[in-house]
């Protein structure tokens, strides 16, 4: 088995509309990613490397400075009100710290599938998101690319 690892950083602000106490008022964060990707032997392209550290760790930054809201948040998603550049929409009925992670993974998903396509290849992703110091999300799952 071949692994890959890569830590990411990024500053977004989010809100959960329905949420009982702060949480529904806009709020930021400083998230943590770990990205564990691990298959039998990764493909390698011309230069014989497999995938860029740097692509991956641009999933995260994507990210970065952001507004992460749901379509469920109309205020956000109003162009003249916030620029379009600035929000990212995260499937689900909020921003929570388990709807980035599966945004996340789908990305990282998208990212090896565009790469190399129909490999038939398993690739076994473990995604954990650290919203707070103390709070932490982890989804993992196996995909055949």
């Amino acid at each position: 088995m071949e692994t890959i690892r890569v830590l990411a950083r990024f500053h977004t602000a989010h809100r959960q509309l329905q949420h009982p106490g702060q949480c529904r008022f806009p709020h930021g964060h400083t998230w943590r990613a770990e990205l564990v990707l691990r298959t039998t032997r990764f493909p390698r392209d011309d230069m014989d490397m497999s995938l860029d550290f740097g692509a991956l760790k641009a999933v995260f930054k994507s990210l970065d400075h952001k507004i992460l809201v749901t379509a469920n948040d109309p205020d956000f998603l109003d162009p003249t009100r916030w620029d379009p550049c600035g929000v990212v929409l995260i499937p689900g009925r909020g921003p929570s710290v388990e709807n980035v992670a599966d945004y996340c993974r789908d990305q990282v998903l998208a990212l090896i599938a565009a790469k190399y396509p129909a490999q038939g290849l398993t690739y076994e992703l473990r995604l954990t998101i650290q919203e707070t110091d103390h709070n932490f999300f982890t989804v993992e799952s196996s995909h055949v690319i």
